[in-house]
């Protein structure tokens, strides 16, 4: 195992926190020193000196194996959610250590879900690290990584292939190299234009800011205790649509649309499917919640289809119904190649897809028979690899219930609470809901779903990749 490339690039990527933790120091500063700097100052330099101090001894970045390029994307991760909970600790307040990890994963994750129960009692430097993490989260540590890494280094080739899922290099008819460009290039274009939009609405530029940062990154920290809705503004809440819908939407579509100014990219059968179930979930939601109309249903649909926990109203009370509809949106969500969680609605296209085509095979076993996406030709052997990822999702969230229930959490709460973590939406039901937190949650329910927030955000298999190297699972005997 080559550490010297390991620790490097893990190094870089604690680098990428530490920039933005000098930002937060930066927002503390300008806001007249506020009770944060101390905290941001410390996790700062802890941060910083741990993430420089293999470039002191790695002069060039080896060549790395499938192995260690795992081992880098799990460790960039897992170190990003430790510091990142160092300025929580040194606050203080509500931040334990359980808290603040907790904090810290959902951030990074872009899951959203919170543990406080007071937002507004944070100083706007610790609301700007909060909403930083769901930006470096929604990019992804290790993109951040590949960003700063040449692009002629094998390292970054490799790297970019492990990060990046099959379904997300889809669509982008260019080398795996440049999709890393394009991704970030759309991803901070989005940030920009929904800061400036926000600002323009009426928001305060530090409430601007962190709003940008969590709807780019469909994540759903907020600087307000009702999210969305304390602003009261129908401007602000239809901009927060429109960029959750945009933020969802493969980046690669997004950007030959801006490129070739036309929709044409976003005519597929994957963009069709999620635009038309959020339709339907729409209507179906308003008929189930009419004192809500029509407004606030598209927009908790959006929420909660694009994996971003803002709200315009409290779910907490809503009945079973309405909460099944989300429950039927936070399983599909949003598509691949954009910053939303869940399954994929690629996954769920190619499962009725596969369905389909068996079906049609056993109809008619003498004909031939082909499954297509868009105009390419998907064979069984790219199908099968997406059948599996849902077939292990769907496993570990039920494995994630029946401990949540054994934990002492009530069956509604345990099975939603872990979808919502796994799929990386935020909100669940009841105390849990869009305007609630996760505070009461018994510690070891706190860190179960974390778990789930982690595995989701990687799609799974990197986590039990590395898991599997440890213990020498699928090795040749």
């Amino acid at each position: 195992m080559n550490v010297k490339a390991i620790t490097r690039n893990v190094g870089t990527a604690l680098l990428v926190n530490a920039l933005f933790m000098f930002f937060a120091i930066c927002v503390s500063v300008a806001k007249g020193n506020d009770s944060a700097l101390t905290a941001l100052v410390i996790s700062f330099l802890i941060t910083f000196t741990v993430g420089i101090f293999p470039y002191i001894f790695v002069r060039k970045t080896p060549a790395i194996t499938m192995k260690e390029g795992y081992l880098i994307i799990f460790l960039s991760w897992f170190l990003s959610f430790i510091f990142g909970m160092l300025p929580y600790v040194l606050w203080g307040g509500p931040f334990t250590v359980e808290n603040a990890w907790f904090e810290s994963v959902s951030g990074f994750t872009t899951t959203g879900s919170t543990i406080l129960e007071n937002i507004e009692a944070l100083p706007d430097s610790l609301l700007f690290w909060r909403s930083a993490t769901h930006f470096i989260g929604g990019l992804g540590v290790v993109v951040f990584l590949l960003l700063m890494i040449p692009t002629a280094s094998p390292v970054r080739l490799r790297l970019t292939n492990m990060e990046l899922s099959s379904l997300s290099r889809e669509g982008y008819n260019t080398r795996a190299n440049r999709t890393v460009y394009i991704f970030a290039y759309v991803y901070v274009g989005l940030a920009v234009v929904s800061f400036l939009c926000y600002w323009v609405a009426g928001m305060e530029p530090i409430d601007a800011v962190c709003h940008a940062f969590s709807v780019s990154a469909t994540g759903g920290f907020s600087t307000k205790n009702l999210s969305i809705a304390a602003f009261d503004s129908r401007i602000i809440e239809g901009l927060t649509m429109l960029f959750m819908l945009l933020s969802s939407l493969h980046f690669g579509s997004v950007y030959m649309a801006v490129v070739t100014r036309s929709f044409k990219p976003f005519n597929n059968s994957v963009v069709k499917l999620y635009i038309g179930s959020l339709v339907f979930f729409t209507l179906l939601l308003a008929l189930i919640m009419r004192p809500i109309g029509i407004w606030d249903s598209a927009f908790h649909v959006i929420c909660i289809a694009s994996t971003t926990g803002f709200a315009t109203v409290d779910n907490t009370s809503w009945p079973l119904a309405g909460n099944l509809v989300l429950l039927g949106l936070g399983i599909m969500c949003g598509c691949a190649g954009s910053t939303s969680g869940g399954l994929k609605v690629d996954r769920v296209l190619i499962f009725f897809k596969a369905v389909k085509l068996q079906i049609s095979r056993i109809l008619h076993p003498s004909e031939v028979h082909e499954m297509r996406m868009g105009s390419s030709v998907v064979g069984v052997q790219d199908i099968i690899p997406h059948l599996l990822y849902s077939a292990l999702y769907f496993f570990v969230l039920l494995v994630s219930f029946a401990l949540a229930v054994g934990m002492g959490l009530s069956g509604e709460n345990a099975f939603f609470a872990s979808l919502s973590s796994l799929g990386n939406v935020g909100p669940a039901i009841n105390e849990l809901g869009s305007v609630g937190n996760f505070n009461g949650l018994p510690s070891a329910a706190k860190f179960l779903f974390t778990i789930d927030m982690f595995l989701g955000r990687i799609e799974i298999f990197p986590v039990f990749a590395v898991f599997g190297m440890m213990f020498n699972i699928g090795r040749r005997r």
